[in-house]
């Protein structure tokens, strides 16, 4: 049963093995030079305007957990559509009342204004 797993191990070895040597390789003979411009944030060419203790209001964590919910719920989609015939009328009828739900959640999350930037 090793015998299986030997390829694999020594694999794993060879990359951590190879690993380790540029590491101590980089530590050993790379540049040393350490000046204030390199520590600072840079962002698009720009110095950050972001303090620390900035914080984001709700609605950008709001919008960003629908963003992801109709998303993830959308990915459900796909094996439905690529073996559609193989399920037949049944599959179909099911994705209708799945789309017809997640447009009913859409339209509710809409009128209640959670997409709306405040």
């Amino acid at each position: 049963m090793l015998r299986s797993y030997l390829p694999a191990i020594v694999f794993l070895a060879l990359g951590g093995a190879v690993a380790v040597a540029f590491a101590t390789l980089n530590s050993k003979i790379g540049p040393r030079r350490a000046i204030a411009r390199k520590h600072a944030p840079y962002e698009c060419g720009l110095p950050s305007e972001v303090k620390r203790g900035m914080r984001f209001g709700i609605s950008f964590y709001l919008i960003a957990m629908l963003f992801i919910l109709f998303d993830i719920e959308v990915v459900f989609l796909y094996p439905i559509a690529v073996e559609l015939r193989a399920y037949g009328s049944f599959a179909l009828v099911e994705t209708i009342v799945f789309i017809l739900l997640l447009f009913a959640a859409f339209v509710y999350v809409w009128r209640r204004g959670a997409l709306q930037w405040k």
